[in-house]
């Protein structure tokens, strides 16, 4: 699902008209970007957690020359799903 099928998605749902469904979402998504560049998890009872995670720098490989890269130290996102997005998902395993 890209984008623009999520906001209609979310339009047919809420009964909201697109272009406020785009608006809820990119707002949504401003408050995230915002919220995670200041390290702070985003915790969603029962969908999941968003969780900065700070890498350090590594030694890599280039795979087409086989040359050594650094590559510098990052923050990146973990997501931990929560119990019923997991039991969602799994229900037809039982």
């Amino acid at each position: 699902m890209n984008k623009a099928e999520l906001i209609e998605a979310l339009a047919d749902k809420t009964g909201l008209q697109k272009q406020d469904a785009k608006k809820a979402l990119e707002a949504y998504i401003e408050i995230v970007t915002e919220r995670m560049t200041e390290h702070e998890e985003i915790v969603l009872v029962g969908f999941g957690t968003l969780i900065p995670r700070p890498q350090t720098q590594r030694l890599a490989r280039n795979p087409k020359t086989g040359t050594p890269v650094m590559i510098p130290a990052r923050t990146t996102v973990k997501f931990k799903p929560g119990k019923f997005l997991l039991e969602a998902m799994n229900a037809h395993l039982k």
